[in-house]
């Protein structure tokens, strides 16, 4: 990203962002995938900065009144997809409730490894987009 600066708009770095993350490695994916904390928790297998705990915290929001039964089921699967594909289950959580994750989770675990891995890149994209946002406003706060 640095290398490409200076960007015109918001638009033109996102668009950048986006073009970069596409032309990457699927290793290089799975990579980014362990920055995040597992749907339901607040830890990332990889160490990240206080800034993006915070960002992930509110992003889940979703869960925070969830009852038991349904935490439990989100752990659940997320030990199920994390057997199967070998990596967390990656949402975009923002403005989703954890019953609505779950089903996702649930549903996504038919999917076959190669079509898994690009819906998740997928969901990667769009959780980079939001940050880019929010950096953007606390920078220009």
């Amino acid at each position: 990203m640095p290398a490409e600066r200076p960007f015109s708009s918001v638009e033109q770095m996102i668009e950048t962002a986006d073009r970069i993350w596409w032309a990457l490695e699927p290793n290089d994916w799975l990579e980014a995938f362990h920055s995040h904390p597992k749907i339901g928790e607040t830890k990332a297998a990889a160490d990240t900065s206080l800034e993006a705990q915070k960002w992930s915290e509110a992003e889940q929001s979703g869960t925070q009144d969830s009852d038991r039964q349904t935490m439990d089921a989100l752990a659940k699967f997320n030990r199920k997809y994390e057997e199967k594909f070998g990596y967390i289950f990656i949402i975009c959580a923002t403005g989703k409730t954890s019953e609505e994750m779950l089903s996702e989770l649930r549903r996504r675990l038919n999917n076959a490894p190669s079509d898994e891995q690009r819906i998740a890149a997928g969901e990667q994209a769009k959780i980079t987009r939001l940050r880019l946002n929010k950096l953007l406003k606390t920078l220009n706060s």
